[in-house]
């Protein structure tokens, strides 16, 4: 079993800390783990975007060039990834930032107004939480949502308290969104 994930967007959106958490929450679960980081040359304001490989097995390679799950927060991103990502893949994206339409019929998309949906619900900061939790719906058969909130209050909990009940929330509002769309 390989699961292979996309996570991205601009520096400053959360991409690296979703990714995060997400490898964290499969290791505590007892799988192998990878989480790369990539940073576009821009010193601020540039695309940043992070690999995550869970496996049952040692990860040979750290890299995918066909990603089964797409997390994509901006524009770019959605035109940089969506011709990369795996036919039958899940292609998650923040539609409060990304004015494309989806372009394939193999894949399964899932729009959130994630941007528009963490200020309502007090931080622009918990738009990743959304996004996270909506791809923990697809992956479910590694990692529970009980896993992912206790992985985000064991690496966020510490350094900003406050914003652990309103990410926990975040996340589960993802996963149900992802969930009345997958029907």
């Amino acid at each position: 079993m390989l699961k292979d994930v996309i996570f991205a967007g601009f520096g400053g959106q959360g991409v690296m800390v979703a990714g995060q958490i997400l490898s964290k929450a499969a290791m505590e679960k007892g799988y192998y783990t990878t989480w790369l980081p990539s940073y576009g040359p821009e010193q601020r304001g540039g695309t940043a975007n992070c690999t995550v490989m869970i496996s049952d097995e040692p990860i040979a390679s750290p890299l995918t060039h066909e990603p089964t799950y797409c997390v994509i927060f901006n524009n770019p991103s959605f035109q940089k990834f969506e011709p990369m990502a795996r036919k039958g893949g899940i292609f998650i994206y923040n539609t409060s930032m990304i004015t494309e339409k989806p372009k394939r019929d193999d894949l399964t998309y899932i729009g959130i107004a994630a941007t528009e949906l963490a200020e309502e619900m007090g931080s622009v900061k918990a738009t990743n939480m959304i996004l996270l939790g909506a791809l923990t719906y697809f992956l479910q058969d590694v990692v529970s949502l009980d896993d992912v909130i206790a992985a985000m209050r064991e690496k966020l909990g510490k350094k900003k308290p406050e914003l652990a009940d309103l990410n926990e929330q975040a996340l589960r509002k993802g996963f149900e969104l992802a969930k009345e769309q997958a029907k």
